[in-house]
């Protein structure tokens, strides 16, 4: 018998995407499509359980109340039945070029042959990052920029919050030769670690839960694809993670938080570039 699958779309603004995303993941969504003025995400079962629609309107009301000047996300639920949903789900990712040399495609899709793009595979999971999201395409864009600087030599990066893993696997990519990959989530690091394994990078990433202010190691370049907030609060650990003349690339920031997210690093670091699309920032800095 065909499944039935519940769909449930959100209209918001960008600064709830975020938010919204990770908590409907938790609930049991397979996964989340973000949309150009909010989300979907999809559940097991017709119109899903009478709880499951209860907590996620509660966690709606409750985004609402910390932005009480902010239009409140709007629901809408529907049944979608579909014979091979993998198939259907599948139909939603799409190949993408990043930056000038890179390429993110699904598995089930093969890529073409290019003599200068570098091919990544990602699993879309129960993780963040498969190269749609501006923030990502960010980092993987400055990322870039920064290899290009080392003109061929190997040098070393840090990733926290890896998500998928897609940014460490971009920095092996790009020439890396030694990677710290870092999560406080498991589903997160198993999703990691299996995109990590397809790639055939393994032997250079090393993948675990350990906290920024556990690592003693410092690193050429430092990545967080986090929030403003949570860059803010690691401001710390993150700067003492990058070596003298070495690079910070920070994304997952509101364009109204990217000037404050800058001034934390200005005694130490100095903005190289900084990369709007949309609602978000990503920024690029050197320590002096």
């Amino acid at each position: 018998m065909a499944q039935s699958w519940s769909q449930l779309s959100i209209r918001t603004s960008a600064a709830n995407i975020d938010a919204l995303s990770n908590f409907l993941i938790e609930c049991g969504a397979p996964g989340v499509v973000l949309k150009n003025n909010g989300l979907e995400a999809f559940f097991a079962g017709p119109l899903a359980g009478p709880s499951l629609r209860r907590d996620i309107a509660r966690f709606v009301d409750a985004i609402t109340r910390l932005s009480p000047r902010a239009q409140k996300p709007r629901l809408q639920w529907k049944i979608v039945k579909q014979t091979d949903w993998e198939h259907s789900w599948k139909r939603f990712i799409k190949p993408r070029r990043v930056g000038e040399s890179l390429w993110v495609t699904p598995p089930w899709l093969a890529p073409p042959k290019f003599r200068r793009r570098q091919v990544i595979t990602i699993e879309p999971g129960m993780a963040f990052g498969t190269g749609t999201h501006a923030t990502t395409r960010g980092c993987m864009e400055f990322l870039e920029i920064v290899a290009a600087r080392f003109d061929g030599e190997s040098f070393s990066a840090l990733d926290v919050g890896t998500g998928s893993g897609i940014l460490a696997i971009a920095a092996a990519r790009l020439g890396a030769r030694e990677i710290r990959a870092i999560d406080n989530d498991p589903v997160a690091l198993r999703v990691a670690r299996e995109n990590i394994r397809a790639n055939g990078v393994a032997q250079r990433v090393h993948l675990s839960d350990a906290k920024p202010n556990r690592i003693r190691s410092k690193f050429d370049v430092v990545l967080a694809n986090l929030t403003a907030e949570t860059i803010v609060e690691l401001g710390a650990d993150l700067e003492k993670k990058v070596v003298a003349k070495g690079f910070l690339v920070l994304s997952g920031i509101l364009h109204r938080k990217a000037s404050a997210v800058a001034g934390r690093f200005a005694a130490r670091f100095r903005v190289l570039k900084r990369k709007r699309s949309g609602e978000w920032v990503t920024l690029l800095l050197q320590r002096k």
